[in-house]
């Protein structure tokens, strides 16, 4: 049967509209926002077909950097061309860059923000929710037959048990996929191709600054760029990579201050490795005492996780568009879309560590998912209640466990 075709160009005005838009109201980690933009772009706006999108996760989650931007991208793209993905994805990043430097600059002025704490604490469980939520929706749409469960299944098991999410799960699956799919079954494929288009890198210009600043910008963009290129999966998952660096190695934050930056990058709309930012602006702002300096750290630090998504996505991109009706390309897309699923399933199984620590937490994480499966309550409407019911809750209870496993 021939796959769904949907080959029309969008405009790059409504692209950004669109992740400009996004951007500001799509709350709850990496895998609610891929499902939000499935929900809106297939269902609703029919921009793209399901397998054009099951194909961009697939892709997306295999490569390096954060899911939910990728697949912006890999939309963008698709639909707008070589311009569309770069002012599509840098749409979706601006609103929450605003946001967090915004909240970067308030918490170096006022030494700290006490009531960053209390909404995490409320809006965490409800993270986990909508993560579920949204694994639920993607494997409606991409899971097929019983070789993708048993691949998910395996991801699961292997995430669990090392407790991250390891590329060559993705790479692996994959190849199991191109083996079962391109040649044991050779499944015939009628998905549409597109147009390529020609590839290039953007021009990032130094800001004249101090040699000290100059040179500890140069060390956070080094670093934000190598954390954006060698780390797979989600940005939740990015997490133990930048505690690592940020914390152990280069000693620029203490354990409370990073988990208030991921804290940041949690309760913040947009993707989740808009922690970058919140890190940038307190390390670089603390060097001289200067809100201008913090800027500049957020920016440098904001481009380094970023800019590895863009070129990575762009030159796999065409190269699919033009080989995807392979059947071994569409082996190697479902097992690694299988592979997606189980570890997305894994993490949230990592992160209900931290997020669900007592009863209220738990009934929260339960009540989210009610609310999300029986009135699909939209995000933005779940993160805000379940931020005040973290503000009420947490002076009273106080939770000693938040912030510390």
């Amino acid at each position: 049967m021939e796959a769904e075709k949907t080959t029309e160009r969008v405009p790059i005005r409504d692209l950004v509209r669109y992740y400009l838009r996004l951007g500001v109201l799509g709350f709850g980690g990496p895998v609610a926002l891929v499902g939000q933009m499935e929900r809106e772009l297939v269902a609703d706006k029919k921009w793209l077909s399901k397998e054009e999108m099951r194909e961009g996760i697939a892709v997306c989650q295999s490569l390096p950097g954060p899911l939910a931007i990728q697949v912006g991208i890999w939309i963008s793209y698709i639909r707008g061309g070589f311009w569309g993905a770069w002012a599509g994805g840098w749409a979706f990043i601006l609103p929450n860059f605003v946001i967090v430097a915004t909240m970067g600059a308030l918490y170096v002025h006022f030494g700290g923000l006490p009531w960053v704490t209390a909404i995490f604490y409320g809006v965490s469980p409800a993270v986990i929710a909508l993560i579920l939520h949204s694994c639920y929706r993607l494997t409606k749409l991409g899971m097929k037959d019983w070789l993708e469960w048993v691949l998910a299944a395996a991801a699961f098991a292997i995430t669990v048990a090392v407790q991250a999410e390891v590329a060559l799960v993705f790479i692996g699956c994959g190849f199991v996929g191109v083996i079962y799919y391109g040649f044991i079954v050779r499944a015939r494929a009628g998905v549409s191709t597109t147009r390529s288009v020609l590839l290039g890198v953007p021009l990032v210009a130094a800001a004249a600054a101090p040699a000290t600043l100059g040179e500890l910008l140069g060390k956070l963009l080094a670093f934000f760029l190598k954390a954006g290129s060698l780390t797979f999966g989600s940005g939740l998952v990015i997490v133990p990579f930048l505690e690592k660096g940020l914390v152990q190695q280069t000693g620029w934050l203490s354990e409370r201050e990073f988990l208030v930056a991921v804290a940041m990058g949690m309760i913040s709309p947009g993707p989740v490795v808009i922690t970058a930012t919140f890190v940038g602006y307190l390390v670089a702002a603390r060097l001289h005492g200067s809100l201008l300096d913090g800027f500049w750290g957020s920016l440098v630090s904001t481009i380094g996780i970023f800019l590895p998504s863009f070129l990575l996505v762009l030159i796999v991109a065409p190269i699919l568009v033009r080989y995807r009706t392979n059947t071994h390309v569409q082996g190697f897309i479902k097992g690694a879309y299988a592979a997606a699923i189980g570890t997305i399933l894994g993490a949230c199984v990592l992160l209900g560590k931290i997020a669900i620590g007592d009863w209220l937490t738990a009934l929260v994480a339960l009540g989210s998912l009610v609310v999300l499966f029986r009135w699909k309550v939209s995000n933005p409407l779940l993160v805000a209640a379940t931020a005040i019911i973290g503000l009420v809750a947490f002076p009273l209870l106080k939770p000693a466990w938040v912030f510390v496993k």
